[in-house]
């Protein structure tokens, strides 16, 4: 491990590691591109993110982000089974020197240096599509939880985070992401050129851990603007094995970036602001129409996670796959009751598809399982023979079913200008037409799942269970969810990191 993160690692305290003195000469060229003393976008955000404390965490907001973590782990854990988790670590293994410093999921004895921690454990995290998703789209959890689990395991024993601290810090990674998206109408819908959470993510993993590693505003603004430069990753990688690098990468290069500003490393004071003729974060949104963040301390602010919900989902696959695979149950329930027993493809004639228009989850004839987590087409059939989704949908032996197939071949799509790409307000819609002209119907608006109509805590907690319990002891998963939900009450994260070692 590099001498900066040996050190981390004997540190006593948050910060005696990181802090480094700061040069005061400053080129001709810095102070000329260095604002006036009012406060900027940026310095706002770097202010934000040292002032939060957890007093400002409402009980809602505390409890909403504890599920997050909750199901984030879960998926993690799942996710330590899946081909590309294992190519992610065994590169790590074999690349880089070894560090014994922070867990992997799934993985007992072994560790890796914190970085590379947060990457494979980001990559477990996304590497089925399982983990959550907030509005505007972006998978928020997966980018900031990884990163903040590889600093408490790195800190000392004697100096681990606060379970408040963790989810302040957690909270304040969150925020920065659903602020972000904010400053811009095209971030409202589904992406089409970069991929929000290597975008966000990065910024909001930068955040998380400058708050957890308590730098200065000024160091938590570089900390943004390094991220910045760290940040993007393009939807034509969506449905391949490399999107769920897109998650492990933000962890990764947030930590990369916070730990560069708490060493001094600059950055500029301007990336957040929209400056005429310069690309700064406006690189990545046409629109973006930045403003500055209100202060916690000056009683304006209110988390986004107070007022918008996350999605968490039932079933491994995109987000908007959700919606057609509800309204497609529906029509398996009417044809199960009208023939009895199992969904034959010999009975249906035409499937007809009403959703919204967006290229990279159109997919007739998914051949691999990305494929098929990000195709309309294969989860509406797989819906109608099966009446659900599942984990086990995605197998290869599910995937080739020659009844799969024969029902894909008759599939359309329509885009109805009252659909758009917007997770939202879109809708879902299944017309099935038999070989005797009936025609059957499903329609879905709001799936379980959606913020608009959450998962019960029972029900987040029974896929938690499924999800850690493939790699989990019962009693571990149990203890997991002990430590997880009484979070705000440990004096530090040893009891939930000594469940994931």
């Amino acid at each position: 491990m590099d001498n900066m993160l040996s050190v981390a690692q004997r540190s006593t305290r948050c910060l005696s590691a990181f802090s480094v003195a700061r040069g005061l000469h400053k080129s001709a060229l810095d102070v000329a591109e260095r604002p006036a003393s009012e406060e900027t976008v940026t310095s706002s955000f770097g202010r934000f993110i040292q002032s939060v404390q957890p007093r400002h965490l409402s009980p809602t907001v505390l409890q909403r982000s504890k599920r997050m973590i909750l199901d984030s782990i879960g998926v993690g854990l799942l996710g330590s089974n899946t081909e590309v988790f294992e190519l992610a670590l065994q590169h790590c293994q074999h690349m880089y020197a070894s560090d014994d410093v922070s867990f992997v999921y799934g993985r007992q004895g072994v560790k890796l240096s914190p970085t590379l921690s947060a990457f494979v454990n980001g990559v477990a995290a996304h590497s089925m599509d399982f983990d959550d998703t907030w509005h505007p789209a972006t998978h928020p959890s997966g980018a900031v939880l990884p990163a903040l689990l590889a600093i408490s395991d790195m800190l000392h024993k004697n100096s681990k985070p606060s379970g408040l601290d963790f989810l302040t810090a957690f909270n304040v990674g969150i925020e920065i992401q659903g602020r972000l998206m904010r400053f811009s109408d095209e971030a409202h819908n589904i992406p089409k050129r970069f991929h929000p959470p290597s975008v966000v993510g990065t910024l909001g993993s930068a955040a998380a851990c400058a708050r957890l590693l308590s730098l200065d505003h000024n160091q938590c603004s570089n900390a943004l603007a390094i991220a910045a430069s760290l940040a993007g990753a393009p939807m034509a990688n969506a449905a391949t094995q490399s999107k769920p690098l897109h998650i492990g990468n933000a962890s990764r290069l947030g930590l990369e970036a916070a730990l560069l500003a708490s060493r001094g490393l600059e950055a500029s004071p301007l990336v957040l602001d929209a400056v005429p003729g310069v690309a700064g974060f406006s690189a990545f949104y046409e629109d973006y129409a930045p403003q500055p963040i209100p202060s916690p301390e000056g009683g304006e602010h209110s988390f986004l996670l107070e007022k918008q919900d996350i999605a968490f989902k039932r079933f491994p696959a995109h987000l908007g796959m959700h919606w057609i695979v509800d309204a497609a149950a529906v029509v398996h329930k009417t044809l199960v009751g009208l023939r009895g027993g199992s969904v034959s493809p010999n009975l249906v004639q035409d499937i007809l598809l009403r959703v919204p228009l967006s290229k990279y989850i159109n997919r007739p004839l998914p051949e691999t399982e990305h494929q098929a987590r990000h195709s309309f087409q294969f989860n509406a059939c797989s819906a109608l023979l099966d009446g659900e989704v599942t984990v086990q949908s995605f197998y290869p032996e599910a995937i080739r079913r020659p009844e799969l197939h024969a029902l894909l071949s008759r599939v359309r799509l329509e885009h109805p200008h009252d659909n758009p790409a917007n997770f939202n307000i879109m809708y879902g819609e299944v017309e099935v037409t038999l070989v005797s002209g009936d025609v059957l119907k499903g329609r879905c608006d709001t799936f379980y799942g959606h913020w608009r109509n959450p998962l019960s805590q029972e029900s987040l907690q029974n896929k938690f269970c499924n999800n850690a319990g493939t790699v989990l002891s019962d009693e571990r998963v149990e203890r997991l969810i002990e430590a997880v939900g009484g979070l705000e009450h440990l004096d530090d994260c040893k009891p939930l990191l000594t469940q994931l070692q």
